[in-house]
């Protein structure tokens, strides 16, 4: 098994390769996100900074558990936002709330605290599924993704 601080660079690593897969597909495969795969896209962020912060620290006992436990925190954050990402792509067309105003339209427009909950929440943007690899969707994948994430900081948080 790798030791503490290589595993918090693979942990950095992934998030960077999970980071890079999200902007080759914005850019090269021209998918655009919506406001919950941006949201998702920051908690993948904040766990790679995390971990690439408990790599280069090298804290002890204590700084490594909480750098682990901040990232089972931003991985479970995440987890939820691609978890309800999920649900709304599995609700029936019917039921699939509206589409919002864009992104860059909601950010210019809207005060800081209405901005943050119409990206939190989702719209019918968001249901669509877009691309599809194994049955499974990007947000599916990226709960996948943020469940390993969990996974792996509980063990760091845990192990002696």
């Amino acid at each position: 098994m790798p030791g503490i601080r290589l595993t918090n660079l693979i942990v950095f690593l992934g998030c960077c390769g999970l980071i890079l897969t999200a902007l080759y597909m914005q850019h090269v495969m021209d998918l655009l996100p919506c406001a919950l795969c941006v949201t998702q896209r920051v908690f993948v962020i904040a766990v790679g900074v995390l971990a690439l912060g408990a790599y280069l620290l090298n804290p002890g006992a204590a700084g490594r558990r909480w750098f682990a436990g901040l990232g089972v925190l931003a991985a479970a954050l995440g987890a939820s936002f691609a978890g309800r990402h999920v649900w709304l792509q599995s609700l029936p067309p019917d039921q699939q709330p509206a589409c919002g105003p864009s992104l860059d339209y909601i950010l210019e427009t809207f005060p800081l605290r209405e901005a943050l909950d119409v990206l939190l929440a989702g719209d019918g943007n968001c249901a669509e599924v877009v691309w599809q690899f194994l049955g499974l969707s990007i947000p599916a994948w990226t709960l996948v993704a943020f469940a390993g994430l969990i996974v792996i900081n509980l063990w760091q948080l845990l192990r002696r």
